[in-house]
């Protein structure tokens, strides 16, 4: 009998040393946390496709809107392939301090059953698949109308490789910038500060469309851009609310200071222009709103409803300020104000994050050792590393890019529109 039990004994040890992977997953594993990112995942695909797409495609002429359009869906594809074979392991597997490893190519070290945090990681990677494909698309403003379609594939793939990829590893993926406690809670220096200086070193490079400034460029169907802009704002939600990959109250306050930065800076936008220039305009509405929310992005899951406030309306001041005195002062063509918007934006959000993360401010406080003062000097050395790596890999990229497939169309082809030239379409049937 007693050897019986002892067997029993030894038996239901085996058993439960068999089931303790399986009860370690099920308590790693929360189920609000993975729905509330797998609906992220969707909202932040959403922006880009259609949301950027159709905004993107309003602002330029007609002859141009199916180029943005093949841009914005093909730069999706794209991406995501890079990212399953290295764009993944590069930005989040251990490496250096400045880029991730090869251990996890093709996905192979993620399953069903590996985990990110709560989440499976299937899911965090599908989540951070979404930010690296709307930021190449962001950077087609800054050249839209002029740059040829194979020119554009190799370009995107380049800038993905050469600058997202480090970036995101040193903010987000173990990296330097995130080690000396930069506050970049959901793209600033990633996604915002990349897209604009890549898009403005894009439009120097290139040069201007023809005729600009002399030519009026106006946008072909601003009810397109307006309804792309609304995809925008529903989808930032996803983007920053998603960024604090759980369903917990850093989410919910990063969806409400979005929202009210997006409203701040689209008002403040509107208001300006009332002042200049007697009217407010459904552009500069909407311009101001992404603005907005491009600026609250880095700082949204570190301040407070008073910080979002000041930020929106700083973001539709200073925003607004830089587009005009780019196209009009230093006659820069960034087609569809992509620096100005989301260059200037990402560095003022990035550097205010610094300044609002104060608890005295209504944010979450600082870390353990900083201040203020120290938080804000981190804050500013991750701007200018972020600035200066992308604008010199940015100008290399289309160098090389130039003396491989040449980077603009002919004049002719310019003059007739790349619908037609670039991908034998029309966009509209007259």
């Amino acid at each position: 009998m007693n050897q019986v039990k002892s067997l029993s004994h030894r038996l239901a040890s085996i058993a439960v040393l068999l089931l303790l992977p399986l009860v370690a997953n099920a308590e790693t594993l929360d189920s609000g946390d993975t729905a509330w990112i797998m609906t992220s995942t969707a909202l932040v695909l959403f922006m880009t496709l259609p949301g950027l797409a159709l905004f993107y495609g309003g602002l330029v002429r007609s002859k141009n809107v199916l180029s943005v359009l093949m841009q914005c869906f093909v730069i999706a594809c794209v991406v995501t392939i890079l990212w399953v074979v290295y764009g993944y392991s590069l930005a989040f597997s251990e490496g250096n301090q400045w880029i991730g490893g090869l251990n996890n190519l093709f996905l192979s070290e993620v399953t069903r059953a590996s985990m990110s945090g709560t989440l499976p990681e299937t899911v965090f990677v599908m989540f951070q698949l979404t930010f690296a494909i709307i930021t190449p698309a962001l950077v087609v403003g800054g050249f839209a109308e002029r740059m040829k379609f194979s020119s554009m594939l190799m370009f995107s793939i380049l800038w993905v490789t050469l600058v997202y990829l480090p970036v995101c590893h040193w903010v987000w993926g173990g990296g330097w910038l995130g080690e000396k406690g930069l506050l970049d809670f959901a793209g600033g220096t990633v996604v915002h500060i990349t897209a604009g200086v890549g898009a403005i070193i894009a439009a120097l490079v290139m040069g201007n469309r023809n005729g600009f400034p002399e030519a009026p460029m106006m946008p072909h169907n601003m009810t397109m851009s307006v309804t792309g802009a609304g995809m925008l704002w529903v989808g930032w939600f996803g983007f920053n609310g998603g960024s604090a990959v759980a369903a917990n109250g850093d989410a919910g306050m990063a969806i409400l200071v979005t929202h009210i930065s997006a409203a701040c800076g689209a008002f403040t936008w509107a208001v300006m222009e009332w002042i200049r220039y007697g009217k407010a305009s459904a552009l500069g509405t909407v311009t101001g709103m992404v603005a907005g929310l491009g600026t609250i992005t880095p700082a949204s899951g570190f301040v407070g409803p008073m910080g979002a406030l000041v930020i929106g309306i700083s973001a539709g001041v200073l925003c607004f300020t830089a587009t005009g005195f780019i196209k009009r002062k230093l006659k820069i063509d960034d087609s569809l104000d992509v620096f100005p918007v989301h260059g200037v934006g990402g560095v003022l959000g990035t550097f205010m994050a610094g300044v609002f993360a104060a608890s005295t401010l209504g944010g979450v406080g600082y870390a353990e050792g900083m201040n203020m003062g120290s938080q804000v000097g981190v804050q500013l050395v991750g701007i200018i590393a972020t600035v200066l790596w992308t604008a010199v890999v940015t100008f290399v990229i289309l160098k090389v890019v130039n003396a491989v497939l040449g980077l603009r169309v002919s004049d002719e082809q310019e003059t007739e529109g790349l619908d037609i030239t670039q991908h034998d379409e029309r966009g509209y049937i007259i």
